[in-house]
């Protein structure tokens, strides 16, 4: 079992990693390269889940997607719509992988609003808006892995 102490400068060292994509706005990131929809469902209490999936537009094509993800920093549960664009993805394939995600939002009821933002070792950035549906609180980060529907 990690301690207390342990899991907050894991969390700390995350963050820092993290940080880069906090701190563009989507101006410094150029133009959008593609859009992304997603849906999914997130439960946590300090840790949290998520699953789902959605659609990648990328130069004039569609691609199924898929998403999953832990983290830490939120309280409850939620069905979660989120719709954005992408950067920085230059080959269709660089867009699978794991991402860092930092988000902000709530949940009361079908009230919910929040931003995320996700980034990718290859360069890609994801800046979103979501929609929730629950009663769910928001404020951390969480590891996601996104791939291909086969």
């Amino acid at each position: 079992m990690m301690t207390i102490r342990q899991t907050a400068v894991s969390f700390a060292a995350f963050l820092a990693l993290a940080s880069p994509a906090l701190g563009q706005s989507s101006r410094s990131l150029g133009p959008s390269t593609g859009s992304v929809r997603i849906e999914q469902v997130q439960a946590g209490f300090i840790a949290s889940g998520e699953a789902g999936g959605g659609t990648l537009r990328f130069r004039g094509r569609s691609y199924p997607i898929t998403v999953g993800g832990l983290g830490i920093g939120s309280i409850g549960a939620s069905r979660t719509v989120a719709s954005g664009s992408v950067y920085g993805l230059r080959n269709v394939s660089d867009f699978a992988g794991a991402y860092v995600q930092l988000k902000e939002g709530w949940a009361v009821g079908d009230q919910g609003r929040g931003t995320v933002w996700l980034r990718n070792d290859k360069g890609v950035t994801l800046n979103l808006a979501t929609r929730r549906q629950g009663l769910q609180l928001s404020l951390g980060a969480d590891g996601v892995l996104i791939g291909f529907k086969r």
